[in-house]
């Protein structure tokens, strides 16, 4: 660039062609006339031997991308803050610098863009668009696990709200999620604008819409206004459908997930960190900004609602020690373990002649049939022979949740399932146990004593728990001084090999012979 320049200013090219004809700015142009030849080497020596500053992250960036070679700048920026919490450093820069490092370590990057149509801002508090997505996500034992959120953002200061759920949404999760919304941002909107979806909507019926019964009546509780979009007509709702993306290519692109409750955590620090944070393209505000002033015109949540089922006929069913319950003399079959975890369940009988199995306290489904009409049948779901939809890395983190340190139950258990990947989960289960009949204060201490003994077992933990329950009463601190106590099933315990039989003198014998009293 340099050299044609100076070229073209030989030539009799004034200052402002030679930047037109260049593509730069004419400060470009005056600056590089200045310059003598030297001046530019020298000066070109120094841009390659100053450092950047973001040098002492760069091996830990490039293993980024060398990872995920579809990792966007604006991720790598939301990382390192994430990791480096002081670190300060602008969006731009971080942009330049994986730029070079992907010119530098010829890293690629796939792209595949989409056009949207501009719609015009619509007033303060006027609209909040509702939206699904779902990713699949690498966990930290490396199996897949499919993920589920819902998503919300003001349309006129793109400020967001989402909630991730590890399993399908009912209508009872979005009834629930919207109230955590509308917590969220301290209001309603004038309008509520979705996609054409089951849980929500039946049937347009040519513009009158019909809802599903529960979130009509979630409708009349909150007196929503509501719109729902035509199929293939994502023009009508282009920033959920931005939002969508972004949360799947910021947000969740290459993180480990670990369980839901972590994962949602992480979600709303990110919503905080970049979602609401950092300047929106177009706008080019900060989202957090913008909605000071728009939640000032928002409706004002007078009443919070106690979401429970809002089925208007349930009926309640025992369930059975096979989990099944009995209606019109047929058996139906429930989820394996349901019978452990509840006594009875609620049933709707919708108009389709469809059997709904539900908790009554919480609303949740947990199984669905279509009505027999014989009779003395088991009507049975594939799904139900055995607990496919908990699998052993739930069960684990089910097991994990009872403890107070998640996380080093956790590794606790992983330890267990590398010694017994074939009885995990007889293992699992024995686990189960202790944890329903110990408090947890017991599961700690002896959760403690395992860990530091690197007794990796279900029975080596009941073994534990059983000692520290017999030394609670004596003492304060649960806690296991002397190893003869603890006994894996493999070797003989100490305190019986150390034990000494009592002697008597042979004097004693004798007189017994002689019968002589002792």
């Amino acid at each position: 660039m340099y050299m044609e320049i100076h070229q073209l200013y030989k030539k009799g090219f004034n200052k402002t062609k030679i930047a037109k004809k260049l593509g730069i700015s004419r400060s470009t142009v005056y600056r590089n006339l200045k310059r003598s030849p030297s001046d530019m080497s020298e000066w070109v020596d120094t841009l390659q031997r100053r450092s950047k500053k973001l040098d002492p992250y760069k091996e830990k960036i490039l293993s980024w991308l060398k990872e995920h070679p579809d990792m966007s700048a604006a991720q790598v920026d939301d990382w390192l803050k994430e990791e480096y919490e002081d670190l300060e450093v602008g969006e731009s820069t971080v942009r330049s610098y994986v730029r070079e490092l992907r010119k530098e370590y010829n890293i690629k990057k796939e792209t595949s863009p989409r056009s949207y149509e501009a719609i015009p801002d619509l007033p303060m508090g006027e609209q909040v668009q509702v939206d699904f997505g779902h990713t699949k996500q690498k966990s930290i034992d490396n199996s897949e696990v499919k993920l589920n959120f819902i998503a919300f953002v003001l349309t006129n200061s793109r400020y967001k709200y989402k909630e991730w759920l590890d399993r399908p949404f009912t209508t009872q999760d979005v009834i629930q999620a919207h109230e955590n919304a509308f917590k969220w941002y301290g209001g309603i909107p004038n309008e509520l604008v979705y996609d054409q979806d089951s849980l929500i909507v039946v049937s347009e019926n040519g513009g009158d819409l019909i809802l599903t019964e529960e979130f009509q009546k979630f409708k009349d509780l909150r007196n929503l206004t509501l719109r729902v979009c035509r199929k293939a007509d994502p023009e009508s709702k282009g920033r959920i459908e931005n939002v969508v993306g972004y949360i799947k290519h910021n947000f969740a692109k290459h993180r480990l997930f670990h369980n839901i409750d972590s994962w949602n955590e992480q979600g709303w620090k990110w919503l905080n960190r970049t979602g609401n944070y950092k300047h929106h393209n177009t706008t080019k505000k900060r989202p957090v900004d913008v909605f000071s002033s728009e939640k000032q015109h928002l409706r004002p949540v007078i009443q919070n609602l106690d979401i429970k089922n809002n089925y208007k006929s349930s009926i309640s069913r025992s369930v059975h020690k096979d989990n099944t319950i009995r209606y019109l003399s047929n058996r139906y079959s429930l989820p394996l373990g349901t019978f452990n975890n509840h006594e009875t369940v609620c049933i709707h009988v919708t108009e389709d002649k469809q059997l709904i199995i539900y908790i009554s306290d919480t609303g949740e489904i947990i199984a669905k049939h279509h009505i027999s009409n014989e009779k003395g049948a088991l009507i049975k779901d594939p799904k139900h022979g055995r607990d496919r939809t908990k699998g052993i890395d739930a069960f684990m983190d089910t097991v994990a949740r009872q403890f107070e340190n998640h996380e080093q139950a956790y590794d606790f258990l992983s330890k267990i399932r590398e010694k017994y990947p074939r009885y995990m989960r007889d293992q699992l289960q024995m686990m189960i146990k202790e944890t329903k009949a110990n408090d947890k204060d017991i599961l700690s201490a002896a959760l403690q004593e395992c860990v530091k003994r690197k007794l990796y077992g279900a029975t080596d933990f009941s073994d534990v728990v059983s000692y520290v329950k017999r030394h609670r009463p004596s003492t304060d601190t649960l806690a296991i001084d002397n190893e003869e106590y603890i006994t894996p099933l493999n070797r003989t315990a100490q305190w019986i090999l150390k034990t000494e039989a009592k002697k008597r003198e042979i004097d004693a014998y004798t007189a017994i012979l002689d019968g002589d009293s002792i």
